[in-house]
């Protein structure tokens, strides 16, 4: 008889398989990092093209153009462009980039064409460069994961490596972009891996270090944002904190809806939705002419609000404006990012709140305001937290970026099945749960739930004396639907199934159950975790496994069927939902 064994308890999966990882997302980092300072060149490039009729990579903003009323041309123009390339290219290429992302993750195990990573880029540069109110680091995900993926692909790796790859250029781009590298990590924890395990996180981080570290001869060191340093915060920043949270949860609310409002309005216009991004583009010329302020990135806007520069009406103008022309061009379908207008939409919020907080100033509510919109609209508040602080380098912030993050996440949570990027693969008819909690049987032995009431049989027994007690429901024997077969010894020997007996009886169920059954039979033991036991049942596509002692893999001790491992799923929604009485309620009863 073969006896299987697996390695014993550890608190984490250990693969050493972890170091290869590594070492392949730190190229897939480098490659990463390379793509977003392209892509950022590209985007100046088009910019200065499209807005001051000259070729040059250093950055100008858009709204310190002098085209007029031909200002209004420019965006529709990229939109046509988009518009093609998603048409006759790929139409991956449409949207935030992120959902894109996720979708291949979840459903297409991690695969991402070529043709993807040379034209999300392309039509990025191309939307934002022509004046889209967009972010790079969308596109940058999608782009840095279409390297990650088909760099994965290259070599035989399996569909979680693969998908551990694809995050690690994923991070590796956000953290090139921004100059976050932690706050490209925890993107990837919150949104993008659906795991907490060293293999996915270790490589990941190696990425994301490897791209910050590039960064730096490439785009230059950060923080991109600097600000000066506030004071810690007292009870009052605290619960303004929440206040401002809280608001920009409702705002959070408010814009998913109405960008998906726009999206379903787009549906029903009677034209091929590839001339979608060039209608978006006409808006955005329109919105681009009466405040400059919306084109293009915004990043000298997020650093003139961060300065407490922009005050009084134009910060209302700045939030309406950008908050309506960036949802009526996503919801077009064009190519481009959300982290950067959620940071001007609420920053500009924040320090529009300004006037009514007696505390603090105006750049301090609008780098909170900023947290929390991300922090809300994505629902990934860590990530916001520590983006915000990366970006900035405020460290004293950290308290008031967590309080205004958590209430504005919490008012989401509760007001919104799902965030603005899930929405987008849950209308391409897939469901994405992001909640993460220990797996029951990650957290029970096998000796928990196994039946200790277990009997074998001998293996000289007729197949047909033993259909024979089945038909006469003997206990000893239809407790289980598999029987451990031992020898005189009580040593197992094999394992015979319902399914061995009815096969044997279509002969003639004169042979023994040794011959019937299975002799090579795969054990769990008392001490091993549930999960690892269920993993043997699914490999090996068997339905029960006997009990044995670790110290003589021989001696059964108990049996592991579907019912048992039910049972422990049953506990857990016990948990979950069953409420018991507390401890002044008992002290009631006793009375």
């Amino acid at each position: 008889m073969k006896i299987r064994t697996e390695d014993h308890l550890a608190d984490f999966t250990r693969d050493t398989r972890v170091i290869v990882l590594s070492l392949m997302a730190a190229v897939i980092g480098i490659l990463s990092a390379c793509v977003a300072a392209g892509l950022v060149w590209l985007i100046n490039v088009i910019t200065n093209l499209a807005f001051f009729q000259s070729f040059s990579g250093e950055f100008h903003s858009p709204s310190d153009h002098h085209l007029g009323l031909i200002v209004i041309l420019v965006p529709a123009l990229g939109g046509l462009l988009i518009g093609l390339m998603a048409r006759f290219g790929s139409e991956r290429i449409r949207g935030h980039g992120i959902p894109e992302a996720l979708e291949a993750i979840l459903y297409g195990r991690s695969r991402m064409e070529a043709k993807v990573a040379i034209l999300k880029p392309v039509s990025s540069a191309l939307s934002i460069g022509t004046g889209g109110p967009f972010g790079a680091e969308g596109p940058i995900i999608m782009t840095g994961g279409a390297v990650g993926s088909l760099f994965a692909q290259s070599f035989h790796l399996s569909s979680a490596e693969r998908k551990t790859l694809l995050v690690a250029g994923a991070a590796g781009g956000m953290s090139a972009i921004f100059a976050t590298p932690v706050a490209a990590v925890l993107l990837a924890v919150e949104l993008l891996l659906f795991e907490w395990k060293p293999r996915s996180f270790i490589p990941v981080a190696v990425a994301a270090t490897a791209a910050a570290v590039l960064r730096v001869p490439l785009l230059g060191q950060g923080p991109i944002f600097p600000t000066t340093t506030h004071a810690a915060p007292d009870l009052s920043i605290i619960i303004a904190s929440l206040a401002v949270g809280l608001c920009a949860g409702v705002a959070s609310t408010i814009l998913t809806t109405l960008v998906y409002w726009f999206e379903d309005l787009f549906t029903k216009l009677p034209i091929h939705w590839m001339w979608w991004p060039a209608l978006g583009g006409l808006g955005v010329g329109i919105g681009g002419y009466f405040d400059p302020r919306i084109l293009g990135v915004g990043y000298d806007v997020i650093r003139y609000l961060l300065r407490g520069e922009v005050i009084g009406g134009a910060l209302l103008g700045l939030l309406l404006a950008k908050a309506l022309v960036w949802s009526f061009a996503l919801g077009s379908g064009t190519s481009g990012g959300v982290l950067a207008p959620l940071l001007i939409i609420g920053g500009a919020l924040g320090a529009f709140e300004s006037r009514w907080i007696p505390v603090g100033d105006a750049g301090l509510w609008a780098l909170v305001g900023m947290a929390a919109m991300m922090g809300g609209t994505m629902r990934s508040p860590l990530t916001a937290i520590m983006f915000a602080f990366e970006l900035t380098h405020d460290v004293n912030i950290l308290p008031s970026l967590l309080a205004s993050c958590i209430a504005a996440h919490a008012f989401t949570v509760l007001a919104m099945r799902r965030s603005i990027l899930t929405e987008k693969v849950a209308r391409r008819g897939f469901h994405v749960s992001r909640e993460y909690s220990v797996d029951p049987l990650d957290s029970l032995r096998v000796e928990d739930v196994m039946d200790e009431t277990v009997q074998g049989i001998a293996p000289d027994v007729k197949v047909s004396e033993l259909s024979g007690r089945i038909e006469a429901r003997d206990p000893a024997v239809t407790r289980h639907h598999g029987l451990p077969i031992v020898d005189a010894k009580g040593n197992l020997v094999g394992i015979i199934t319902r399914g061995d007996v009815l096969r044997a009886l279509e002969q003639d169920g004169e042979e023994m159950v040794i011959e019937a059954g299975s002799r090579d039979v795969v054990v769990t033991y008392p001490d091993e975790l549930l999960r690892e036991a269920t993993h043997k049942m699914l490999r090996r596509d068997v339905g029960r496994l006997p009990v044995v002692s670790r110290q003589n893999p021989r001696h059964v001790v108990g049996y592991l069927g579907r019912p048992s491992v039910l049972s422990a799923l049953r506990r857990r929604i016990a948990e979950e939902h069953e409420r018991e009485s507390g401890w002044r309620t008992d002290a009631n009863v006793g009375e």
